[in-house]
C-alpha cells in the first residue's frame, strides 16, 4: 500500500495531466503555517516525542470523536478523566484499539492524513491492522528517540518557514521567550487569543479579568481592561507575532458606544451578566479588537460557529476538547455590520473569516469578502478541510470573491506530523480544481500555474504579514 501519485486530482485524462504540472510547480514549496495548535514547549525544549498511540491517537480529536461514535471508551484510548482517575490502557492497547477500528477512517482525510505521514516519515508502506498493529508501534516507537526525530529536525525537514502556536492572553510566553533566545534559526511565533478574559461564561472569567488588570498593571475599568489586551499584544508582538484568533460563540459583532460600554463591563466584571448580556459583551470586544488591529497591524482571525461540549456527561467526566463540539448555522451579513460600519473600509485592518456553516460560503461569506477591503476568507476549517471540504469552498467562493480575496491554506492542527500531509492534501485539491478550469478553458494554464503559487504560498504570507 504506496501513496498513488495521482490522489486527489481529477479522473479526467485530460484534467488530471493539467493537475499533474501544477503540482510538480508547488508541492516542494515551503509550508507556511499561520494558525494551530502544535505546543510551542516542543520548539523550545527539543526533546523526543512520546510513543506513537501518544503521538498519534490521544490529542486528535479527528480519531477519539469517530472512535467514541463506534462504542470506544475515552479511558480505552487512556485520555484521563477530570477526578485524574486512573486511565484503562496503556499506550500500545491503545495503539492496538486504533488498529483494530482502522477501518472506520476510511474514506475520511483522517486516514490520508495518517497513512501519508507514516509513509513520508516513517517510510511505512502498509495500511495499519490488528495483525500489524505491534510490529508498526515497535518500528515507530524505534525511531523516536532518534535525533532525526526530534521536533526540530522535524520542522527542517518538513520544510517548514514559520509556524504559530496559539496561546492565551495571559500566558507567560515562556516557551517563545526560550525559543527565541536559544539560537535556532527556526521560526516559530505566537497568535493572541484573549477568549478566556473576553467571554463572561467561560469559566473562570472573573479570576482571568482580575489576573489580566494584575499582570498588566491597569484598573479595572472599562479604560483599564481595553488597555490591557494592548498591553499584552504588545507583548505578543514582541516574541514575533502577527496575528490574533477569537473563538466566538457566534459571530455577532456590536459597538455601543463608550458610556454604555461602561456600563456592561461594570455588569460582567461583577458577575452578574445575562446570557444576552455576555454575547453583547463578546460583540464589543469583536469591534474593540478590530480598531486595536488598525492601530498595532495584528491580523483578525474570526473562527465563530461552534456549540462547545454538546455532550454534557463527556463534558462532566473529561473537560473540554473532547471531540463533542458541533458546528452551527451562522449568521454574518447582519452579525458584522456593526464592526464592518466601524472599520470594514480601513486598509489597515485584514480580518479573516472562517466559517462551520458552508452554507454560508456563496450567500454571505463571499458576497462580503468581494466587497469589504478588510474583509478576507479564510480556508476550510475543522469539520471541512478535507477534499471534498476544499473543492466546495473553492466551488461556493471563487465566482463572487476570486482568489485573491482568500488566504491560502492554514492547517489549524495539534497533530504536528500530519502538517506536511495537510499542506499536501491542500495543494493537490487546489490544483485540481485549476486544472479543471484551464480543461475548460477558462484560465490559460500559465495563469493556473500563477494562481496554484499563490494559494501555496504568496496569499498566506501576505495576508497574515510574515
Amino acid at each position: 500500500m504506496a501513496l498513488h501519485p495521482d490522489r486527489l486530482f481529477p479522473i479526467e485524462a485530460e484534467a488530471r495531466a493539467i493537475a499533474r504540472r501544477l503540482y510538480d510547480g508547488v508541492a516542494k514549496l515551503p509550508i507556511l503555517s499561520p494558525h494551530g495548535h502544535t505546543d510551542p514547549r516542543w520548539y523550545a525544549e527539543d526533546t523526543p516525542f512520546g510513543d506513537p498511540a501518544t503521538l498519534f491517537v490521544k490529542p486528535d480529536h479527528y480519531v477519539t470523536r469517530m472512535l467514541y461514535s463506534q462504542g470506544v471508551s475515552l479511558e480505552a484510548l487512556g485520555i484521563a478523566r477530570q477526578d485524574d482517575g486512573p486511565t484503562e490502557a496503556d499506550s500500545r492497547a491503545v495503539w492496538r484499539v486504533f488498529a483494530q477500528h482502522f477501518p472506520l477512517f476510511r474514506g475520511t482525510p483522517t486516514r490520508l492524513w495518517f497513512e501519508q505521514a507514516l509513509e513520508d516519515i516513517f517510510g511505512v508502506t502498509e495500511r495499519l491492522d490488528e495483525a500489524n498493529a505491534d510490529r508498526l508501534y515497535d518500528r515507530i516507537a524505534d525511531c523516536l528517540p532518534r535525533p532525526e526525530f526530534r521536533p526540530r529536525a522535524l520542522y527542517d525537514a518538513f520544510n517548514i518557514e514559520v509556524i504559530a502556536t496559539t496561546d492565551g492572553a495571559l500566558s507567560d510566553l515562556a516557551a517563545h521567550r526560550a525559543i527565541k533566545t536559544s539560537g535556532w534559526s527556526g521560526r516559530v511565533i505566537p497568535a493572541y487569543r484573549p477568549d478566556f478574559v473576553v467571554d463572561p461564561e467561560r469559566a473562570g472569567f472573573l479570576d482571568n479579568l482580575a489576573l489580566l488588570a494584575s499582570v498588566t498593571a491597569t484598573p479595572m475599568t472599562w479604560d483599564g481592561y481595553l488597555d490591557a489586551h494592548r498591553i499584552r499584544r504588545g507583548v505578543f508582538k514582541t516574541l514575533g507575532a502577527t496575528a490574533t484568533d477569537h473563538g466566538h460563540p457566534t459571530a455577532a459583532t456590536a459597538d455601543i458606544g463608550h458610556a454604555d460600554a461602561v456600563r456592561l463591563y461594570d455588569t460582567v466584571a461583577r458577575g452578574g451578566a445575562t446570557p444576552a448580556e455576555a454575547e453583547l459583551f463578546r460583540a464589543q470586544m469583536l469591534t474593540e479588537i478590530a480598531r486595536m488591529s488598525t492601530e498595532d497591524g495584528l491580523v483578525m482571525q474570526i473562527h465563530p460557529g461552534s456549540y462547545r461540549n454538546h455532550n454534557p456527561q463527556l463534558f462532566a467526566r473529561f473537560g473540554t476538547d473532547m471531540g463533542a463540539d458541533i458546528p452551527t448555522a451562522t449568521d454574518y451579513v447582519h452579525a458584522l455590520k456593526p464592526l464592518l460600519d466601524a472599520v470594514g473600509n480601513d486598509r489597515r485592518l485584514t480580518l479573516i473569516l472562517f466559517t462551520l456553516d458552508e452554507t454560508s460560503y456563496g450567500r454571505e461569506l463571499a458576497p462580503l469578502a468581494g466587497h469589504y477591503p478588510a474583509l478576507r476568507l479564510g480556508p476550510p476549517w475543522w469539520f471541512f478541510d478535507s477534499p471534498e471540504g476544499m473543492r466546495r469552498f473553492r466551488e461556493f467562493t471563487t465566482e463572487t470573491a476570486g482568489f485573491a480575496n482568500t488566504v491560502g491554506f492554514n492547517d489549524d492542527t495539534r497533530a504536528y506530523l500530519s502538517i506536511p500531509a495537510r499542506h499536501d492534501m491542500a495543494r493537490r485539491c487546489d490544483c485540481a480544481f485549476l486544472a479543471r478550469l484551464v480543461a475548460d478553458h477558462r484560465l490559460e494554464e500559465e495563469e493556473a500555474h500563477e494562481i496554484a503559487h499563490d494559494l501555496a504560498y504568496r496569499l498566506v504570507k501576505t495576508a497574515y504579514k510574515l
